[in-house]
């Protein structure tokens, strides 16, 4: 379940970050773009006044809401990456922060590919291979230590794993930009726990709440001299994929 209000307030940079993506598509007055995994629709909002007429969709009920609530003037709608059919095909499909939570990657994907004109790009920014690997690493620690197995939760590929699955589905490449991307969580002193209660919520399925709290403060206990650089602050160790891809 999705936490919309503790997303804005304590994990912003997901759309912050999410800005210069826009330069890669450069929407263009007139088009047609779906943002796919809009979140609280910030991006969303920023895409439309270019002119482009812009619909978000999330398969969050919670995030859907407060995107349409902020954001009365730009479309959203619920739907699920890997199944979402909609009435038209787009000039443009935008991603930012979604498709590393779709494990059904190939789904996503050829879903991407029928909803965009021939000749339509695809701009995605998402976790890359390595990304927040001393938490999900510590997390495994100390689910193991209580007995648990540690699900494998994200999907995080390499530049040439996800560029041939692209190409598989009939996507050209236009270029890729894999990068590591230091990101500073909001408190030095909770900043782990907090990422954990907002993103983390799968490795906790089924885990009870006091297993939970225990495994999350002993994650934040551990990271904390790692994860913390010289100006004080505590950084996850985020590794980001970006690519743009044009329908053939």
């Amino acid at each position: 379940m999705w936490n919309a209000v503790l997303y804005k307030e304590k994990h912003s940079f997901v759309f912050e970050y999410g800005n210069s993506l826009i330069d890669w598509l450069k929407p263009q007055t007139g088009e047609v773009i779906l943002d796919l995994g809009c979140g609280t629709g910030e991006l969303t909002a920023q895409l439309a006044e270019s002119g482009a007429q812009v619909t978000g969709v999330d398969a969050s009920a919670e995030m859907v809401a407060s995107a349409t609530e902020h954001y009365p003037q730009v479309s959203f709608e619920v739907a699920d990456a890997t199944t979402f059919a909609l009435p038209q095909q787009y000039d443009a499909i935008f991603s930012n922060a979604t498709l590393h939570w779709v494990r059904e990657k190939e789904k996503a994907i050829e879903r991407m590919h029928v909803h965009l004109k021939p000749g339509g790009r695809l701009v995605a920014e998402f976790g890359g291979k390595g990304n927040v690997q001393h938490i999900t690493s510590a997390v495994k620690r100390a689910m193991q230590q209580r007995g648990y197995d540690c699900p494998d939760v994200w999907y995080f590929p390499s530049p040439a794993e996800y560029a041939t699955l692209l190409e598989k589905a009939g996507f050209r490449i236009d270029r890729i930009h894999f990068f590591d991307r230091p990101t500073k969580l909001e408190d030095p002193t909770t900043g782990i726990s907090t990422w954990l209660n907002m993103f983390g919520h799968l490795f906790f399925i089924n885990i009870p709440e006091n297993d939970r709290t225990s495994i999350i403060e002993q994650v934040q206990q551990e990271l904390t001299p790692v994860l913390t650089k010289e100006d004080g602050n505590l950084y996850a160790d985020y590794v980001r994929l970006r690519v743009s891809a044009v329908k053939n």
